[in-house]
C-alpha cells in the first residue's frame, strides 16, 4: 500500500475553500482566532480623548511608513484607480474590500490614505496585549454584541463620516486565506451607507500566488463609487448599492483574470 503525499498548508487551505464554495457558505469563518481578544463594553472609548491624539498620530505615522514599505517590498502592492478616490473629494465614505490576508488593512489604508481611512473589525480581532494597542491607535472600530457600545460606535462612525473620513468594511464577513474570487457581499455596510447618507467606495484586490501560496504582484483597484437612490426605501437602496458594488467587484476580477466568475457546484 502506498502512502498518500502530505498535502501543504496551501491545498489543505484551497481544498476547505472549495467545499465551502461548492455549499455557497461564503460567509464561514475558517480561521480559529483563539481567546487573546477582548469585547467591546459601553465604557469602550471609541472616540480618543485630546491627549490620546500624539500617541495616534505616532503610530499611524509607523503604520503608513512600515506598512507601505513592507506591501511594496513583499506584495508588489500597487494601486490603480485613484481617480475614483478623488472624485469623492473631501467627502466621508463607506470602503468594501474583499478579505483574503491577515493584513489586507494595510493594503486599504496604502491604497486610500492612511490619516484618512478607519477600519471596523469583528469582535475577536479586537486584541488585548501591545499589539491591540497600537492597532486601535492605528484606526480600528471593533463591532460589539454589547448596545451601549454599539451606540458610541454609531455616534463615533457618523462623526468621521461628516469629517470626510473613510470607514472600511470587509462585506464578505470572513477572512478566506488567498481566496482570488469576490464573494457575496452582506448589505450592513451598505445599510450604514444609507444611514449617514454616504457613497460606497469598492476596492477589489487581485494578485498572483506561487506554487507555496505566497501572494505576489498586488494590486488595489479603486472602483467608481456606489450611490444611494433616494427615491428607495432605505432597506431597497442598500441592497441596490450591494449590487451594484458586486458587479463592480464581478467585472473588475474577469478583466484582470481572464475568465468569468463562476463558483464550484
Amino acid at each position: 500500500m502506498t502512502n498518500k503525499p502530505k498535502r501543504t498548508k496551501n491545498e489543505v487551505i484551497e481544498g476547505v475553500h472549495e467545499a465551502l464554495e461548492r455549499g455557497g457558505r461564503f460567509g464561514w469563518e475558517t480561521i480559529a482566532w483563539g481567546d487573546g481578544w477582548t469585547m467591546p463594553d459601553g465604557n469602550y472609548r471609541y472616540r480618543q480623548k485630546w491627549y490620546d491624539r500624539i500617541e495616534t498620530g505616532f503610530w499611524r505615522c509607523i503604520l503608513a511608513t512600515v506598512g507601505r514599505l513592507y506591501a511594496k517590498v513583499y506584495f508588489g502592492c500597487r494601486t490603480v484607480g485613484k481617480e475614483n478616490l478623488k472624485a469623492l473629494k473631501k467627502q466621508g465614505a463607506i470602503t468594501v474590500c474583499n478579505h483574503f490576508h491577515y493584513v489586507d488593512t494595510l493594503f486599504v489604508r496604502g491604497a486610500v490614505g492612511n490619516f484618512r481611512s478607519y477600519h471596523t473589525l469583528a469582535p475577536w480581532n479586537n486584541k488585548a496585549g501591545a499589539g491591540g494597542h497600537i492597532v486601535r491607535h492605528g484606526g480600528t472600530l471593533p463591532f460589539s454584541s454589547d448596545l451601549a457600545a454599539m451606540r458610541h460606535l454609531n455616534a463615533e462612525m457618523g462623526r468621521l463620516l461628516k469629517r470626510g473620513k473613510l470607514i472600511n468594511f470587509y462585506p464578505e464577513h470572513s477572512m478566506w486565506w488567498g481566496y482570488q474570487k469576490p464573494r457575496p457581499m452582506k448589505d450592513g455596510a451598505f445599510r450604514y451607507a444609507v444611514k449617514f447618507n454616504v457613497p460606497v467606495l469598492p476596492l477589489f484586490c487581485t494578485f498572483s500566488k506561487t506554487k507555496k501560496g505566497r501572494i505576489k504582484r498586488l494590486c488595489v483597484h479603486i472602483l467608481p463609487p456606489v450611490y444611494a437612490d433616494p427615491s428607495l426605501p432605505a432597506r431597497q437602496a442598500a441592497e441596490e448599492m450591494r449590487r451594484a458594488a458586486e458587479g463592480e467587484w464581478r467585472e473588475r476580477y474577469e478583466e484582470v483574470y481572464g475568465k468569468p466568475l463562476e463558483y464550484l457546484k
